[in-house]
């Protein structure tokens, strides 16, 4: 998995490219997310657009990134997740902590 942070507006975009398997790339991730809270950055987006497959070790990833950032009094937005990183996100009902966008846009806007 690869991190690719971009600026847009008032949010700051983590583009996750390959797959997200909770590997030492969790300490990356958590790192990154920690450092954006530190310059004030509290609205960020995941996007999942480049994402191919998530296991329990990438979800459990993802769901310390948005503890992370909850307690760092900032939100965090999933946006362009595929059909599979959708359907698994109901299996294991964490639709009800996550929310996915169909585009960065749209997350973008949604925190206004």
């Amino acid at each position: 998995m690869k991190i690719n942070l971009v600026q847009k507006y008032t949010a700051v975009v983590l583009e996750l490219k390959g797959d997200i398997t909770g590997t030492a790339k969790d300490i990356e991730f958590s790192e990154t997310l920690h450092k954006l809270l530190s310059e004030g950055k509290k609205n960020i987006i995941i996007d999942l657009k480049e994402t191919g497959f998530v296991n329990s070790s990438g979800l459990g990833m993802l769901i310390g990134g948005y503890t992370t950032v909850k307690n760092g009094g900032g939100d965090l937005k999933l946006a362009n997740a595929t059909e599979k990183i959708e359907s698994l996100l109901v299996i294991t009902k964490l639709t009800s902590i996550f929310t996915n966008y169909t585009s960065v846009d749209d997350a973008v806007k949604s925190f206004n």
